[in-house]
């Protein structure tokens, strides 16, 4: 009988020796249960297949089919990935329902004797606990915003914090953008699903009864959307803005932008939508300053023409009150080591709700 799984926690202390998805691989791509391995039943061609079967011929004929691939995979599945499991190995399946996927792959693991169980509801099952999560219910977590201008390392801060035992949410790694207009990452960034999950797990990871510290964002990442629970609860948190002087800023932003920054061409296609904001002149500026090869005097325009007037005026906000202020006077490894301190003992004067 399936198992049913009544929260996000329940599921991801489900105690199984692995999790199978046995969805397509762009199933599995755009989102999964993490720690799962995908052992397709029915592959990316296969699945579209079957599907074209089902709607212009009959559904008969295509589970006749689809049984047939399912077996064939199964047994290959069999004789490669799982061939040394031991016999009490404890498997857990799902595909995207908690269906016939998930269903006949189970009972031939089940024939050989090892103890398979497949997720009642599958995969939409976990998908509605992690929306549950995220879109209906207030966080627990006690937020605190890690703000202040960009170039003030406030994401390179966060490792430092985490190695002094502070709770922390990276949101722009699990989002894989670093959140300004030159922050794609070459992999891109996941699909919102995936996005989702990543980010719900790492919550439940956390203690809620102490502080978490989560980079102040707006309320996208790139292409993806902060769930509206993190939303709200981040516009009300306490803030801690980090200052630095605007010539470390510039040589910060010019050494960590520096692969996008030299290259002129992908500068000038990532800047083209700030034409109608800053204007041709000062957008060829950037670009030529580029073309030279003077990345800090380029970091320090762009600091000047666009993302501190941003900032200022993202900040124009009743609800964006200043809780503590640090000066950080050097954006170098010794200047982030004490300016992790400062932020320790500022979250220490810190009265959270």
């Amino acid at each position: 009988m399936p198992v049913n799984f009544p929260t996000l926690s329940v599921l991801l202390a489900h105690g199984f020796d692995d999790v199978i998805d046995v969805r397509s691989p762009a199933e599995f791509a755009e989102d999964h249960i993490p720690g799962a391995i995908n052992l397709p039943a029915l592959d990316n061609d296969q699945r579209a297949e079957v599907g074209t079967v089902y709607k212009q011929v009959s559904p008969f004929d295509a589970r006749k089919i689809g049984a047939g691939m399912v077996i064939r995979n199964v047994a290959s599945h069999i004789e490669g990935p799982l061939a040394d499991k031991h016999g009490g190995w404890r498997p857990l399946l799902y595909c995207w329902r908690g269906g016939q996927r998930s269903g006949v792959f189970g009972s031939l693991l089940k024939e050989i004797g090892w103890r398979a169980e497949t997720i009642a509801g599958g995969y939409q099952s976990f998908r509605r606990l992690v929306h549950h999560t995220l879109y209906d219910l207030p966080l627990p977590h006690k937020f605190v915003l890690l703000d202040g201008y960009t170039g003030t390392a406030k994401t390179a801060l966060l490792p430092y914090l985490a190695a002094r035992g502070v709770q922390i949410i990276d949101l722009e790694e699990l989002a894989q953008h670093r959140g300004s207009l030159l922050g794609a990452m070459p992999d891109g960034q996941p699909a919102q699903k995936g996005f989702e999950t990543v980010l719900a797990v790492a919550l439940h990871s956390l203690d809620p009864d102490q502080p978490v510290i989560v980079e102040a964002e707006s309320s996208k990442i790139g292409k993806l959307v902060l769930p509206p629970s993190l939303w709200q609860a981040m516009q009300v948190a306490p803030r801690i803005v980090v200052d630095a002087p605007r010539a470390e800023r510039a040589a910060y932003l010019a050494k960590a932008y520096a692969e996008v920054l030299a290259d002129s061409e992908k500068l000038a296609q990532r800047l083209a939508p700030l034409r109608r904001v800053r204007g041709n002149s000062i957008v060829d500026h950037w670009i030529k300053l580029s073309a030279e090869g003077a990345l800090v005097d380029l970091s320090a325009a762009l600091i000047t023409d666009h993302y501190d007037p941003a900032y200022d005026k993202s900040r124009h906000r009743p609800q964006d009150g200043t809780t503590e202020r640090i000066m950080s006077d050097h954006l170098g490894e010794d200047g982030l080591e004490r300016t992790a301190d400062a932020i320790v003992k500022a979250l220490g004067r810190i009265t959270l709700q």
